[in-house]
């Protein structure tokens, strides 16, 4: 159990620093050429890992790497951008809730790993509570915005389970660095086609970057990817639901943003929905059902028995 504790909190590394990306990309980056930036983010990140494991992908590992890269960074950045155009962020952000469930249904079928109760009531606990924290009501959706929002969802859900089954085979820095290179690499003419030239970086948006390259990518789909190998994917899904919840904390201690009670009241939803995530809580919650149901059992049993030997008149 304290194991499970250590890598859950290792994993949750990766959502916090995800939450971070938005203020500074809001403060210090371009904000007219995201798929420079996530162009930017993913390759340097990718080649200062494999500068530090210094290790070329073999065998299966190229095709695998080309297919993990486009799922989890390539593909995905372009569809978050696309939705980020023409979805209210609260809209995005909670299709992108839906993540936990769909990582369970996807290691359901692919890794056998059932479900939980627990981990199903704290997927919909997490999901009311980015709902209500994000959602303020809008006039009209997008249709083609939800489709490659549900898109993006879809398609990282699919690669953190393949990453997770296929993960095993190699250590960690090499198989995320080769997906970050290669998910650069897709996204990089298109980036070229949809926003032309580069963007021109003063010395405050090379430092964001280098922050967002080191902290928010490297470290984070380290980390990421770390407790995918040694958590079930319901687990890594829920505590993915820390990526919202510290976007809207940073926004109030940095931003001058108002923290209203019906975000705090978000808030402490996902929180428990993630707890209720957690191996140790959701062990102990199944035992106490299955005790329970033993007891029931015993009790039925006991019954019938005392029926079957009591004299007849």
């Amino acid at each position: 159990m304290e194991g499970n504790l250590r890598w859950s909190l290792v994993t949750a590394v990766a959502p916090v620093a995800w939450g971070t990306t938005y203020y500074v990309t809001h403060q210090f980056l371009p904000a007219d050429q995201p798929l420079y930036g996530a162009v930017i983010r993913a390759l340097p990140a990718g080649l200062l890992l494999l500068a530090v494991r210094r290790r070329l992908p073999g065998g299966p590992w190229w095709w695998r790497s080309a297919v993990l890269g486009t799922l989890n960074m390539g593909a995905f950045f372009a569809l978050v951008y696309l939705a980020a155009q023409v979805l209210p962020t609260s809209v995005a952000s909670t299709v992108m809730a839906t993540s936990p469930v769909a990582m369970m249904l996807i290691a359901w079928a692919l890794l056998a790993e059932r479900p939980h109760l627990p981990a199903v009531a704290g997927a919909g606990l997490g999901i009311a509570g980015v709902a209500l924290m994000l959602f303020t009501g809008t006039s009209a959706v997008d249709p083609v915005g939800v489709l490659a929002s549900v898109a993006a969802m879809a398609m990282s859900s699919v690669g953190y389970v393949l990453t997770k089954r296929w993960g095993g085979q190699v250590d960690v820095l090499a198989s995320t660095s080769w997906q970050l290179v290669a998910g650069g690499a897709v996204l990089l003419p298109v980036a070229v086609a949809v926003e032309g030239a580069p963007p021109d970086l003063d010395a405050a948006a090379v430092l964001a970057f280098g922050y967002v390259t080191v902290v928010a990518t490297a470290l984070a789909f380290v980390a990421w990817f770390a407790g995918l190998r040694r958590l079930s994917a319901a687990t890594v899904g829920l505590i993915g639901l820390l990526n919202p919840v510290t976007g809207v904390l940073l926004g109030t201690l940095l931003a001058a943003e108002t923290l209203t009670a019906r975000q705090v009241g978000g808030i402490a939803l996902v929180l428990a929905g993630i707890a209720l995530g957690q191996p140790a809580v959701a062990a102990r919650l199944t035992g106490r059902t299955r005790r329970g149901r033993r007891a029931d059992h015993d009790i039925r049993e006991s019954g019938a028995g005392a029926r079957r030997t009591a004299p007849t008149a």
